[in-house]
């Protein structure tokens, strides 16, 4: 065959055009694909079998163009068409086909590495450098030793966390995952992160057998794997080494600082160390006051086994400090006992993370120094910037401080940084902005805690407050039904109480609370929550008509807060200083009443989330007294202020009874909540 006239041949049965025309639409398919198959999450052997199609189809479309014709009188085989009278011109409408087709080929091409190139800048797109550490299996023999894969896991995400350049989701968000789950590009996308790391732990004896290996969410391929044998007294490197690879993997380049506290070892003691990973592990997994006690105890057993072990002196600090906040066994968790730790750790570790997140502990929850803790988290926050439990605190402070943009915006970075942590959606819906009487958005926020843990009795009790204060108390009644009877939290019996108050039954509001008015264990102080039940259950029986009883409890409560006529009532998140006004006004001893009632609102002065509390203590207390001119002068502050009341609170509160028959406080009532 002459090759110049099979060419001519070729041209003639528009095989070129045909040619042309399908590599320009198949790529503007591919591009399609590539662009639109991951919006649906489908997987990407769809995109594979795109292409797969287009390649094996090409030769059937040339074959095509050679044996057949289009025509105006339809399709015809090629030796047809020669014969057939050509009437008018050729249409060349497979010319602007093929330009426009290219054209959007083209601009789908260069979005996509557009897009691709930026994945990292837009917020709302998954980075490279992201990743979630999932639980690790333990596969010791001993099921006892769970704790020691959890803290080597929870270890290695803490050294990952304080590499800046990486995103490192918190474990409170990965631990309800399984350490190898099916689903990874699901896993994936609902932690926001492009890479997962599983693991297992196996520990027998004085030897220990790490394995780690690294996936990419959405492919499900193994960037890399790793297996460490060691003695139990060689394991503190582990974590270092495995956090230093996976930023090796990841591309990521350590700064000095950043290289130091990965790799650094926090002890060689290997008995300090097993009582640390334990107490870890309680933290992290037991959210009570007896756990974080016993968590204490093996906190303390660390630092007692190795007095040089920084990063526990930091972690006793810290729990030590949120059971002196509430008041729990206060002769162990001192003042003095949260400062010891925390300066511990500072003086042994000064460029440690968790020592100024110790040391911001100290100051807000102790000190009640809010401007600097806020400065002392900040620091903590530059070293181990993937720690959402910082940011939290960050914004507890800044609330504190009526700071409330600020908060709002460490909020939405903790929530960034562990998506499926539904308390901090609890906190943020349930005080943060119910505090801001933004309703709305405080429902919605407590909803995505409910997706994450639909029967969480917190969420619940937090969503059943949300409606009583905007007085919505059907709704309200339907939340607290979910909860089961015998459920043992106090905001669930606080929620149920203030419920059972407005709808008139006070003597089942009494048997909520008075089962909470009693010392967990015998001989001990009671707790802050106890002593504020006693105060309210003195007015709950007031309300019944049982004023016997309710006298006696109100003595119980002055008693409890404040022991003896020298006893000082410090402020406290809990709002003790108020309380006791409170118990003051039930025993109707009015000059004790309105003067502690006063010092609480000065104690407060610089407290937003607290002093609108004690504004509106002092405003009930005025009130009962029969001086309703200064409790009402009060009322258009407090509903106007954060933290402050509502109308709803107004309305069904018997705390307001005396002012019901001011015609000033009526017209209260009737008026729209401000915006």
């Amino acid at each position: 065959m002459n090759p110049k006239g099979f060419l001519r041949e070729l041209k003639r049965r528009n095989v070129y055009k045909v040619a042309v025309a399908y590599a320009v639409v198949g790529w503007l398919l591919v591009q399609v694909a590539t662009q639109v198959f991951p919006f649906f999450e489908i997987p990407n052997w769809g995109i594979r079998l795109v292409v797969l199609a287009i390649i094996i189809g090409f030769p059937i479309a040339l074959v095509i163009a050679w044996a057949f014709e289009t025509t105006p009188q339809g399709i015809k085989r090629t030796e047809v068409a020669d014969v057939m009278p050509v009437t008018g011109r050729k249409k060349r409408a497979w010319i602007y086909i093929v330009v426009i087709c290219g054209a959007i080929a083209v601009a789908l091409f260069f979005v996509g590495r557009y897009t691709s190139a930026n994945k990292t800048a837009a917020p709302n797109d998954i980075s490279n450098k992201s990743i979630a550490v999932l639980p690790f299996d333990n596969l010791s023999d001993e099921k006892a030793n769970a704790y020691f894969a959890e803290g080597i896991q929870d270890e290695i995400l803490t050294r990952l966390s304080k590499i800046a350049a990486l995103k490192v989701i918190s474990r409170s968000s990965t631990r309800k995952y399984s350490s190898a789950p099916d689903n990874l590009r699901e896993v994936g996308r609902q932690l926001g992160v492009a890479n997962l790391l599983e693991g297992s732990v196996q520990k027998i004896a004085n030897a220990v057998h790490v394995n780690v290996q690294l996936i990419r969410a959405a492919t499900d391929e193994h960037i890399w794997a790793e297996s460490y044998n060691r003695k139990l007294d060689d394991v503190f490197g582990v974590e270092g080494e495995v956090a230093t690879a996976i930023a090796d993997q990841l591309n990521t380049k350590l700064t000095g600082a950043e290289q130091k506290a990965v790799t650094d070892k926090p002890t060689q003691n290997v008995a300090a160390y097993d009582a640390y990973l334990r107490a870890l592990s309680i933290e992290h997994d037991r959210y009570s006051f007896p756990a974080y006690q016993e968590a204490a105890a093996d906190y303390a057993q660390a630092v007692q086994l190795d007095p040089g072990f920084a990063l526990a002196w930091a972690h006793l600090g810290a729990i030590r400090s949120f059971l002196y906040f509430n008041g729990v066994d206060t002769n162990t968790n001192s003042a003095a006992a949260v400062k010891e730790a925390a300066d511990r750790a500072m003086a042994l570790q000064p460029d440690l993370a968790e020592a100024w997140i110790a040391q911001g502990a100290y100051r807000y929850r102790v000190l009640r120094d809010f401007s600097s803790a806020l400065r002392a988290y900040g620091e903590g926050g530059k070293r181990a910037p993937n720690n959402s439990l910082v940011f939290q605190y960050m914004a507890y402070v800044e609330r504190r401080l009526g700071r409330w943009k600020d908060a709002e915006s460490h909020y939405k970075k903790a929530m960034e940084l562990d998506p499926r942590d539904l308390q901090v959606f609890v906190s943020f819906g349930g005080e943060f902005l119910n505090y801001l009487r933004r309703f709305p958005e405080a429902h919605a926020a407590l909803d995505r805690a409910l997706e994450i843990s639909p029967n969480d009795e917190s969420a619940l009790a937090n969503k059943a407050n949300l409606f009583q204060t905007e007085g919505r108390w059907d709704e309200a009644a339907k939340q607290l039904a979910r909860i089961p009877a015998d459920s043992t939290d106090d905001l669930v019996a606080l929620m149920r109480s203030v419920q059972a108050v407005q709808e008139g039954r006070f003597d089942a509001a009494i048997a909520i609370v008075e089962p909470k008015t009693k010392s967990s264990t015998p001989g001990k102080p009671l707790n802050a929550t106890t002593k504020l039940s006693l105060t309210q259950l003195g007015y709950y029986q007031e309300w019944a008509g049982r004023p016997a009883e309710a006298h006696s409890t109100f003595e119980r409560a002055i008693q409890a807060i404040k022991p003896s006529p020298d006893s000082v009532v410090t402020p406290d998140s809990n709002g003790l200083p108020y309380s006791l006004a409170l118990a003051y006004a039930g025993l109707g001893e009015k000059e004790k009443a309105l003067e502690q009632a006063r010092r609480a609102v000065f104690d407060y002065a610089n407290d937003a989330v607290s002093k609108p509390n004690a504004e509106t203590v002092l405003a009930q207390i005025q009130a009962r007294f029969g001086d309703f001119d200064s409790a009402i002068a009060v009322l258009p502050h407090l509903l106007e202020v954060p933290a402050g009341i509502t109308r709803a609170d107004l309305r069904s509160n018997p705390l307001w009874n005396p002012l019901r028959k001011d015609p000033r406080f009526a017209k209260f009532l009737t008026e729209p909540e401000p915006k």
